[in-house]
């Protein structure tokens, strides 16, 4: 290949992450590879060059499986949505997320158990007939997500780092407000629960904190009550919902980026 063939190559390597990751293993190979060629004039010294050269494809593969798996959100690149069908990839990505949590609090009430699949179904049409609204450079992408146990979240958040939106963690009261005013005004949402080991109602601690020193971000609860006086409650006391159920936090919380 030519060196402008190379340059051509290496300029739509730049546009993503994982092409950048690419870009650099191909130089460091290409580097390693020029050494090598003075091999002779090396002598004892190309140990360590063989044993880079060896050990260097682990690091790659693992480093890439750790991306892969706790930050696949992030490997993606501007263009990699330029089109209409990579769009609809990314709101299936949320919709399985979602239809995955909705399936993970399944009960049994008076019409039968609910069925995951069918909520599915619901989640994914309702996101292809109206798909959320890509947010502008200028909004707010950044979530607080206030819980001691983030584990029992981890496909909500997925659904919403699939939309391109960081999230921050946060398991109790005061690191919540520590990051608040840290981060002053960078959290467009912040989404909280409701019963931690701080107390049974310290979702309403951090709400009233956080309106008690004129923060008025948008502030979502996802607990495990949904009845409606249980909202209203909630929103009476400056809340924008509350909510135990994985599709209306997501409406919400994308609504209220978008606003």
């Amino acid at each position: 290949m030519g060196v402008k063939d190379f340059a051509e190559s290496a300029q739509g390597f730049t546009k993503s992450p994982l092409g950048i990751i690419a870009l650099f293993i191909v130089l460091v190979y290409g580097f390693a590879s020029i050494v090598v060629g003075f091999g002779n004039s090396l002598g004892d010294n190309s140990r360590p060059l063989i044993w880079f050269l060896f050990i260097f494809p682990f690091v790659v593969f693992f480093g890439f499986l750790w991306l892969v798996a706790k930050h696949h959100s992030k490997l993606y690149g501007p263009s990699d949505f330029a089109n209409e069908e990579n769009f609809l990839k990314a709101n299936l990505a949320s919709a399985v997320s979602l239809a995955a949590a909705t399936a993970k609090y399944a009960t049994n009430d008076e019409s039968g158990t609910i069925n995951a699949e069918s909520d599915l179904e619901s989640i994914v049409n309702k996101l292809i007939s109206k798909p959320p609204k890509t947010l502008h450079k200028s909004k707010k992408k950044k979530i607080l997500w206030v819980d001691d146990k983030p584990d029992n979240n981890i496909y909500e958040r997925n659904a919403f780092e699939a939309q391109g939106i960081e999230i921050t963690l946060a398991t109790s009261t005061e690191e919540a407000l520590d990051l608040v005013n840290k981060y002053r005004n960078q959290y467009g949402v912040i989404i909280s629960d409701m019963n931690r080991k701080e107390g049974s109602s310290e979702g309403y601690v951090l709400l009233d904190k956080l309106r008690e020193s004129k923060n008025n971000t948008p502030f979502v609860i996802y607990a495990g009550a949904n009845s409606q006086r249980y909202k209203q409650q909630a929103k009476d006391r400056g809340a924008l919902e509350a909510t135990n159920n994985a599709s209306e936090l997501f409406s919400a919380v994308m609504s209220a980026l978008n606003a």
